[in-house]
Order: C-alpha cells, then sequence, then structure tokens
C-alpha cells in the first residue's frame, strides 16, 4: 500500500534512484529544480532542496513570478520512493489551461500497478482541505495511462488545449 510523504532527507538514496529511472525525462509533480543528478548527491544540496519543497507550501515563499504556492508529496512504499505529486493552491492562465491543480508521476519500475491512481485519489481531499473544490488534473492527449488515472477518479473531461487533455474532479 502506497503513502502519500512530505519530502525528507532520509529518503535520498531512494529518490535519487527513482529520479535517475527517468533518464532525464521531465517529471510533473517533481519540482522545476533543473540540477545534474551529481548535485543532488551532495547531503547539503539535497537537504536545501527539500526544505524549498516544504516551503513551497507557504504563500510568503519566495517563487518565480510565474510559479504558485504548492505542496509536494512524495509517493512511497516502505522505504521506496515510487514518485512525486504536487498540489498547486490556485491556478495562473498556464496551469489553467495545461498544467492544472495536481501533477504526479510514477518511476518507471512502478508504473502499470495503481500507484499514480491511489496516490490522486488521496490528493483530492487534500485539495479540498486547501479550498480547492474542483480540482482541474489534466495529461497529454496521448498519455493513455494518466488519461486512465484520471478517469478511474471521476475525472470528468472538459476539453483539450494544446495537446493537453483537460478533466475536472470534486475533492469532496
Amino acid at each position: 500500500m502506497i503513502e502519500l510523504i512530505a519530502p525528507d532527507v532520509r529518503y535520498r538514496d531512494d529518490w535519487l534512484e527513482a529520479a535517475m529511472e527517468f533518464n532525464g525525462a521531465h517529471r510533473d509533480g517533481a519540482s522545476a529544480e533543473d540540477l545534474d543528478l551529481e548535485q543532488w548527491r551532495d547531503p547539503g544540496v539535497f537537504e536545501g532542496f527539500v526544505e524549498r519543497l516544504l516551503a513551497d507550501a507557504l504563500p510568503d515563499s519566495p517563487r518565480k513570478p510565474e510559479y504558485v504556492p504548492c505542496t509536494f508529496l512524495w509517493i512511497a512504499q516502505g522505504a521506496s520512493i515510487l514518485g512525486s505529486l504536487a498540489i498547486r493552491h490556485e491556478r495562473n492562465d498556464y496551469l489553467f489551461n495545461e498544467g492544472g491543480h495536481i501533477g504526479y508521476s510514477v518511476r518507471p519500475s512502478a508504473r502499470r500497478k495503481g500507484h499514480a491512481t491511489a496516490a490522486l485519489a488521496r490528493t483530492l481531499p487534500m485539495a479540498g482541505a486547501l479550498g480547492i473544490s474542483r480540482v482541474l488534473v489534466t495529461c497529454l492527449e496521448g498519455n493513455a495511462g494518466s488519461r486512465g488515472t484520471i478517469e478511474k477518479n471521476r475525472g470528468a473531461y472538459e476539453d483539450t488545449r494544446n495537446g493537453t487533455r483537460r478533466y475536472w474532479i470534486d475533492a469532496g
């Protein structure tokens, strides 16, 4: 059974192992920080990264102008990090059209086992607690796995914009 946990430096080695599986590909629900994996191996660099992830949920934390407050969580099973997700507390134009409230990714070796579906289901009440009653979740048009994850969580398809399918889910 999976858990959603706050980022924690104790999981550095497994987080690095999971990150390596993506082989440089974009990870939804991770963070926008772009460092070489070798830099993340440094305990001090990783500790700073975790601190920034945790602080990002606070409305007054410094962030790029185009970013919104965001709660980052890691998808874990025991001591293994299976993926990550982000609950964006508000929407800007980009998030309304393409990004959505919740982004997630599961490491390749853990896919097709229901982890993303379970993680999204557990995230919806958290979004509701943040005052998001209708959650926008998106996926690329050709991402059948993510499409299934969203639809299994009662996602109601609205439309496609710029190759991105947009779904609404009641958080309550």
